[in-house]
């Protein structure tokens, strides 16, 4: 008697689309574009289709960071950090990343600022998404990291309101990994 494998690999689904013919791979993607909107974000991101493929990732991060106290929704740092994952895994491009990373220093910033949070986790990983921004923006072009670095700076200024030394984790972090313009 055959035991059935309980947990099924890359290398398992790879045999099995061996057998698909083109049509049947299309609709196989059909259905697992249908299946969720992640998946079509991730589709759109990939082939670049729409006019800000960002756009998806940044309402994801934008909706756990500085989620609607009003309507008793909390705050998810993994569930944002994991747009920026997504995004990297659909196309991963430098400059994508830098302004998901900024808008996440951004949204968390502005909701802490906004609503006077006090949540040392929070802002560790705001702390630490600010330096992963720092160092991805000094990959890019030297003309596309003026813009980016002025936003993380207003992020620095206001973080100076939260205590936990965040501000002066960010005033760090900029002199040690400060990216020349």
């Amino acid at each position: 008697m055959a035991t059935k494998k309980n947990n099924p690999s890359w290398s398992d689904v790879k045999t099995k689309l061996a057998d698909f013919d083109r049509a049947g791979l299309l609709g196989l993607v059909q259905d697992l574009y249908a299946a969720s909107k992640d998946n079509q974000a991730f589709l759109h991101a990939r082939f670049g289709l729409g006019d800000d493929v960002l756009k998806p990732y940044k309402a994801t991060i934008d909706s756990w960071l500085w989620p609607d106290v009003f309507e008793n929704q909390d705050t998810s740092v993994a569930k944002a950090k994991k747009a920026i994952t997504d995004y990297k895994k659909a196309v991963g491009q430098t400059d994508g990343l830098a302004e998901l990373m900024v808008f996440y220093c951004e949204c968390a910033a502005g909701f802490s600022n906004d609503i006077g949070l006090q949540d040392e986790g929070y802002f560790d990983a705001l702390v630490r998404m600010f330096e992963q921004a720092l160092k991805t923006i000094a990959a890019l072009p030297n003309t596309t990291r003026p813009a980016l670095l002025e936003r993380l700076d207003d992020v620095r200024r206001i973080s100076h309101n939260f205590g936990y030394g965040v501000g002066d984790d960010m005033d760090e972090l900029l002199a040690e990994h400060g990216v020349d313009d």
